[in-house]
């Protein structure tokens, strides 16, 4: 029997998911400065790798290349919430159809636990692991749809709109919103209502997903423009350029 070929991935290649994961968690936000000697450090590799990696990065759009001041993760503008939300819409109306037609009991269960868990820290006001187990509801619906292709479409989308997913902050009323939303499509997905669950996703991105982004980019540019003295005083913690 012949021997299965080897897949063989160079250094910066297993580099560009890690990097990806960052910016996706929000541990590198729009506008930040790609830290690559902190990033050599941690991963413990040398530049050429890392900026390797970051060259993938920038072809997908997630980061920008200046010259003389390396990559900074890019900043979603207006005009890209109206090119890739309706993309990101469809993809989330045929997952969830899907899911609703190939989802198991316990996968069902599984997704109502996420939920459960959510809906708790959005009660105890603790956004970042709300946002945290908003992304995995979603993407748990992607693996219940068995479409591999379907999933790589959505995760490269959700890499380009990173910020206006689930890394920004929300207003009290946008996160009342989205929480609103997510009991709807849960209750959807339990009666395995595969129509009304594709619509309440396509809806639920298009309209409320899609508000708190354009607030978001406003509210990014309100900031661009405050003096480094505001900004410090606004948020003490974080270094000022």
């Amino acid at each position: 029997m012949p021997a299965a070929p080897i897949v063989r991935h160079s250094l910066h290649e297993s580099l560009v998911a890690p990097l990806r994961e960052m910016i996706l968690q929000g541990e590198l936000k729009p506008g930040d400065k790609v830290p690559e000697e902190q990033l050599c450090e941690r991963f413990g590799v040398s530049r050429t790798p890392i900026r390797e990696a970051l060259k993938v990065l920038a072809a997908e759009g997630v980061l920008q290349i200046l010259p003389h001041r390396g990559a900074i993760v890019a900043r979603i503008t207006e005009d890209q919430v109206e090119e890739l939300f309706p993309i990101m819409a469809s993809l989330e109306r045929l997952a969830g159809r899907l899911a609703a037609a190939h989802a198991s009991d316990a996968d069902i269960a599984r997704v109502r636990a996420l939920h459960d868990r959510m809906i708790e820290h959005f009660e105890k006001g603790e956004e970042v692991e709300y946002l945290r187990h908003n992304r995995l509801i979603h993407e748990a619906l992607f693996d219940l749809a068995g479409n591999a292709t379907l999933a790589a479409f959505y995760q490269q989308i959700l890499t380009r709109i990173h910020a206006c997913r689930f890394v920004m902050r929300k207003s009290r009323e946008h996160w009342a919103a989205a929480v609103a939303d997510h009991e709807k499509i849960i209750a959807a997905l339990e009666a395995r209502d595969g129509e009304r669950l594709g619509d309440l996703l396509e809806v639920h991105v298009t309209d409320t997903t899609a508000d708190i982004a354009r607030a978001f980019i406003a509210r990014m540019k309100e900031e661009a423009q405050e003096s480094p003295a505001a900004r410090a005083r606004r948020n003490p913690s974080r270094l000022t350029a």
